[in-house]
């Protein structure tokens, strides 16, 4: 069986400048991700989308392994849907399944990747993907101040509200009949939900979440 994953990364990132190569407790953040992924026991192509020669040339010598997609000039931009890019990708990497993963989650264990991945393919029967999650239980309100999903005038505990599950972005495994069937998502129309730690599931967006995911490494590793 092939599983691909995907990784792609852009050289331009605006709220974290050179993101993917910025130094991350000694290492280009990117590394990160990818020695997940040669770690996982069901992964079989690493490959690594880009539109930089800079993040090319990096993966040359350090994952010589790892394939890159060099990135056509019409899926460039801050504006490209990801699904677009990942359906370039598998038609330039054929597979049974694929993953994509993003090098802004440094944090994910190849143990939970790998769980994921099992527990995916002992049900694709019933589902067609898998995507992690994290729990969230608190109060939340609308842009109105309405509140969202709990009663003000019953203020039960936090803990005893209904959870809702917020999609963290750290994985997606789908096949191609699911992406095609879900009209080109990595989401497709039977997915499962795959609960993460909140403290793994860290995503970096903003220069704040570098400094925290860089903090909790160094606890996370003690």
């Amino acid at each position: 069986m092939k599983i691909a994953a995907f990784v792609p990364m852009k050289g331009n990132s605006e709220r974290v400048p050179n993101k993917n190569l910025k130094d991350f407790n000694g290492r280009p953040l990117y590394h990160l991700i990818v020695n997940t992924l040669l770690k996982s026991q069901f992964v079989t192509d690493i490959v690594i989308d880009t539109d930089s020669d800079k993040i090319a040339s990096d993966v040359r010598i350090h994952f010589p392994m790892v394939k890159i997609i060099d990135r056509p000039i019409e899926l460039r931009g801050d504006f490209v849907s990801m699904n677009k890019i990942i359906k370039y990708g598998m038609d330039t990497i054929p597979a049974d399944f694929y993953i994509q993963t993003h090098s802004t989650n440094p944090l994910l264990k190849v143990e939970t990747l790998d769980s994921a991945i099992e527990e995916f393919l002992s049900s694709k029967e019933s589902f067609d993907s898998i995507f992690s999650v994290t729990r969230v239980q608190t109060r939340f309100y609308d842009k109105n101040g309405k509140p969202y999903n709990h009663n003000p005038e019953e203020l039960i505990r936090t803990q005893d509200l209904e959870p809702l599950f917020e999609e963290n972005s750290n994985f997606f495994v789908f096949s191609r009949n699911s992406f095609e069937n879900a009209g080109d998502k990595r989401i497709g129309k039977k997915a499962m939900m795959f609960e993460m730690d909140k403290m793994e599931a860290v995503d970096i967006d903003e220069p704040q979440d570098f400094e925290i995911a860089k903090a909790l490494e160094k606890v996370l590793n003690k």
